[in-house]
């Protein structure tokens, strides 16, 4: 009878301890969907109050809140929890708010490697990663204090140092997409600006070719770069280089890469070109300046391009002269395959990578030093590359590298 009553006992111990752990894991998923929640809600806040000064010609907010999506559930290392993502509208553009913290179809949270630098550039401190990641990923993240997190971070530290060091003598890149992105240090009192190389190589794919600091984005600080990328074994130029209007990198290029030809980002053109109007008139221009890059050739671009000089030189020469100045260099993309345009009319490669990054939350006030900076968003661009998409029609790069002519997209007859 006492052995029937011990493993009756066992069994109900047994029981009550499968309760209890599908209790606490149900406790943990609560705790992990409301942090979650918070944030999205505190996200798109954040959103409608930048848009906040904005209105319509009849006098309501021009980015109003818009409801929540259909519930979707996001797997972690707890199990699924449900997510209501609120919305946002542009009544004037007509797009809807992307999150940043939960893409549109992110079904899973990532692993810990590529969640801890974005929860630290995100504005959560070492000390708090530990309890964040418990809550998101449940017992993969056990073990992860403060101290074991300085530690990982000393050890991406060697890996960018031991990457930046890298043979580059069997690369070739046909498209280089470069630009400066800026961050706030703590124990610096200068924003520090972090240069930025992404290629695109022989069979289409993206990658992270160099990134490291630099004294503004100065003709010294890119020559530096381009030329350690060559000391490296980079035999080979790139065909096409975008990047914004920053005069240095165009300097450094001329004189490391010469016969690298030029493309403007028509992103960033466009921004500086409406910020010399008046709100009144930048929707009117922003059409007209989209119809030039979006023509379907060269001829009808210039055309596009001479109507807004027409149409803005009187009232807003400013405007026109930041268009003007670049105009030789705007239009490259027409001679290269029409597949790729959409790539490289603008850096939007670099663009969307680091659009998280640059709305990291004021309260930190930046990483600690330069170099956890540098550490830091080196392993945010290392989680991003796994998911970059191939180059539409990447089997013609082979005809740019072979020096092939296109005109308007499409390849010259022979």
């Amino acid at each position: 009878m006492r052995d029937t009553r011990d493993c009756t006992n066992q069994i109900v111990d047994e029981q009550a301890k499968k309760a209890f752990n599908g209790t606490f894991e149900e406790v943990l998923r609560n705790g992990a969907r409301r942090m979650l929640q918070a944030a999205l809600e505190h996200e798109i806040a954040e959103h409608v109050k930048k848009y906040s000064p904005m209105v319509m010609e009849d006098g309501c907010q021009q980015v109003v809140r818009n409801g929540y999506h259909k519930e979707r559930v996001v797997t972690t290392g707890l199990g699924g929890i449900e997510i209501q993502q609120p919305r946002a509208y542009d009544r004037k553009s007509k797009e809807s708010f992307v999150s940043r913290l939960l893409p549109k179809y992110m079904r899973r949270v990532p692993s810990i490697d590529n969640l801890v630098p974005v929860l630290y550039l995100r504005g959560i401190s070492t000390g708090d990663v530990q309890g964040a990641l418990e809550a998101l990923l449940g017992e993969e993240a056990r073990g992860l204090s403060a101290t074991n997190v300085v530690r990982l971070k000393q050890v991406w530290e060697q890996e960018y140092k031991d990457w930046n060091k890298r043979d580059l003598s069997g690369k070739k890149y046909v498209y280089f997409w470069v630009d400066g992105i800026y961050f706030n240090v703590r124990l610096d009192e200068e924003r520090q600006c972090i240069l930025i190389i992404i290629g695109a190589t022989e069979d289409g794919q993206k990658e992270l070719v160099a990134i490291r600091d630099g004294y503004r984005e100065s003709k010294q600080s890119w020559s530096e770069i381009l030329r350690d990328v060559k000391a490296r074994g980079l035999k080979y130029a790139p065909h096409l280089i975008i990047g914004d209007g920053a005069l240095g990198i165009w300097s450094a290029v001329n004189e490391v890469f010469p016969d690298a030809r030029h493309q403007r980002c028509w992103v960033h053109k466009t921004a500086n070109i409406l910020d010399k109007m008046p709100r009144s008139a930048q929707g009117n221009a922003k059409t007209m300046i989209h119809d030039m890059y979006m023509a379907e050739t060269k001829e009808d671009a210039l055309k596009a391009y001479d109507l807004f000089m027409h149409t803005y030189g009187a009232k807003y020469p400013k405007a026109c002269e930041c268009l003007e100045k670049d105009k030789e260099v705007l239009f490259t993309f027409y001679d290269f395959p029409a597949e790729h345009w959409t790539h490289i009319r603008t850096t939007n490669p670099i663009e969307s990578t680091f659009a998280t990054v640059r709305l990291r939350t004021n309260k930190t006030k930046g990483c600690g030093s330069r170099i956890a900076t540098l550490t830091m968003v080196f392993k945010l661009v290392q989680a991003a590359e796994k998911h970059w998409y191939r180059l539409r029609g990447f089997k013609l790069l082979s005809l740019v590298m072979q020096g092939k002519e296109f005109v308007d997209g499409i390849l010259k007859a022979a």
